[in-house]
């Protein structure tokens, strides 16, 4: 029990003296942690101690007779001493502090106390950073404006030697750009003086000056060329070119008025004043744009002129064209209204076509009125005959329109003509085919005609003869009469064919029934049954009379009907 009990209080301690010792170990790395942020931040602050403030600031010594620089100079040494004086012994005091907080294990300021020097750190150094680009910008300011007046001094003469080779292709405006190279040349004399007064504070503002006006020559030496040629040389040119155009088309009577030519010439001239005076001050601002409109708007003119020729040549043709053709419809319309009554007597026409022809002769008279005008206003010279010819299509289409109208009534009624005389043509085609029909029945001697064909006789003569009612009618109903000559048609090649069929088929009936008589001594059936083939025959049923012979005869003698055809002719019933 004892020795149980010894074991527990060991096992204790042992637990207490590990818990210490991992303690101490996790505080260890606490304050290794901790020192080593505190040592980085003390080599941050001795790198803003380190800022070569001091060496540029003593650059500024040879300059210092400038009243500008020297305030300049005492502003940016106030605030470097404010730096070294009071900002970063504040930092030096600021770790100290935390230093402490650190001996005394207070790890929580430590750590507040760490990221308060971490900010003010990063502003003091922040403001030594910016107080040395500032120093610098004026300590590098002579050599860096000196590189950019060297690459200016480049860009001046290249664009000078350009200008003189073609000098005289910018005319009058030359001397204000020679006057300018001198302008530019000066800035770079000034640019001299301001350093040997040491005012290179300025020389900044020397260069972008002298840059501004080189890009300014640069468009100049670009377009004034253009500007020239086309303000002086192409466009009065042109301006003169369509003066004498207009003049000419004028007097041969086209009117232009709607083109505004002269006002515009009016405009455009002021426009080129203005362009030139301006030009001569260097100001080209939108000048060559202006000019580019002026030349499209002159070269569209001629196109113009030219449209406004070839569409009166266009519209004179036309409306010769349109005189002739509606001369002719008015010629044709008043014909068919002198002889309307006479069609109605003759033919049956309905509401719609009169309706039609009513409508067009109304249409007509509407185009007639649009056509006077159109006419009279040619000759005034209100409207330019590219609009004439715009007007002229819409009265063409106007007449296509009635033309079409006109020839589907003139159709209607052709028609009705044509079918009268073609009705009358096949009233004596059918009566030709029914007197062949008679004839026919005639030819054949037959024992029994059936009283069916008799009763189709019938019918075909009753509608030839509805066919000469129909015609000796006035008005003619053209539907009617076509109605009762297809029937009569139909009837009476009914008829041809049932004839031609009953004589064939009377024909055959008999041809079976005699040669089937070699053979009727010999077989009874067969006799018998030619017997009342026979009595079929004399009674008028040919077709029964044919079948029962064929088949008795096929029976002794197989084949026996293509053998006849053989005998006795190619056609088959």
């Amino acid at each position: 029990m004892e020795e149980i009990t010894l074991y527990g209080i060991t096992l204790t301690v042992v637990t207490i003296l590990l818990i210490i010792v991992v303690l101490y170990a996790i505080r260890a790395v606490k304050n290794k942690g901790y020192k080593k942020k505190l040592e980085y931040l003390d080599i941050e602050k001795n790198k803003i101690s380190g800022t070569p403030i001091v060496p540029e600031l003593a650059k500024i010594e040879n300059y210092k007779n400038n009243d500008k620089i020297n305030i300049m100079y005492k502003e940016w040494k106030g605030r470097l001493d404010d730096i070294n004086e009071f900002q970063i012994p504040r930092i030096t005091d600021m770790l100290l502090e935390a230093d402490y907080t650190l001996s005394q294990m207070d790890y929580k300021s430590t750590l507040y106390k760490i990221a308060k020097l971490e900010m003010e750190i990063y502003k003091v150094r922040t403001n030594a950073e910016f107080l040395l680009d500032e120093i610098r910008d004026l300590t590098t300011s002579e050599e860096r404006n000196r590189m950019t007046i060297t690459k200016l001094k480049t860009r001046y003469r290249e664009l000078f030697e350009r200008f003189n080779s073609t000098k005289g292709d910018y005319g009058v405006i030359a001397e204000s750009i020679s006057l300018q190279f001198e302008n530019i040349a000066k800035k770079f004399e000034d640019f001299e003086k301001v350093i040997e007064n040491s005012q290179i504070q300025e020389l900044n503002q020397i260069n972008s000056s002298i840059e501004e006006m080189l890009d300014h020559m640069t468009v100049i030496i670009e377009e004034m060329p253009s500007i020239v040629l086309l303000s002086v040389g192409v466009i009065p040119k042109k301006i003169e070119e369509i003066k004498r155009y207009y003049d000419a088309m004028t007097k041969a009577g086209y009117p232009l008025d709607y083109l505004n030519v002269e006002y515009n010439i009016d405009e455009a001239n002021a426009k080129l004043k203005d362009i030139m005076t301006r030009a001569k001050h260097l100001n080209i601002e939108e000048s060559l744009l202006i000019l580019k409109v002026l030349n499209e708007y002159f070269e569209g003119l001629i196109n113009d002129f030219e449209k406004e020729k070839n569409s009166r040549k266009t519209y004179e043709e036309t409306l010769r064209s349109f005189d002739r053709k509606l001369t002719g419809i008015n010629k044709l319309v008043s014909d068919i209204f002198k002889q309307l009554k006479e069609i109605k007597n003759l033919y049956d026409l309905n509401d719609k076509d009169i309706e039609i022809l009513n409508k067009i002769k109304e249409e007509l008279k509407k185009l007639n009125t649009d056509h006077k005008a159109l006419v009279d206003h040619t000759g005034n010279g209100a409207f330019a005959y590219s609009k004439l010819c715009k007007e002229l299509d819409v009265l063409v289409v106007r007449l296509s329109a009635i033309e079409e109208s006109l020839d589907s009534t003139l159709d209607t009624i052709g028609a009705m003509k044509d079918d009268e005389a073609r009705a009358r043509e096949q009233l004596e085609e059918v009566k030709l085919v029914l007197k062949n029909a008679k004839t026919k029945m005639r030819e054949y001697n037959f024992p029994h005609i059936p009283d069916n064909y008799f009763v189709e006789l019938s019918e075909a003569q009753a509608a030839i003869k509805e066919i000469i009612l129909e015609l000796d009618k006035k008005p003619i109903s053209i539907n009617t009469l076509n109605t009762r000559v297809d029937t009569a048609r139909d009837l009476v090649l009914k008829l041809y064919s049932k004839t031609k069929e009953m004589i064939k088929t009377a024909k055959f009936s008999e041809m079976a029934i005699v040669y089937g008589n070699r053979y009727r001594s010999d077989y009874d059936d067969l006799d018998r049954n030619l017997a009342y083939s026979e009595m079929l025959f004399f009674k008028g049923e040919y077709q029964k009379s044919l079948e029962l012979s064929i088949k008795s005869l096929n029976a002794i003698e197989p084949g026996i009907y293509d053998k006849l055809i053989g005998y006795y002719g190619n056609e088959k019933i």
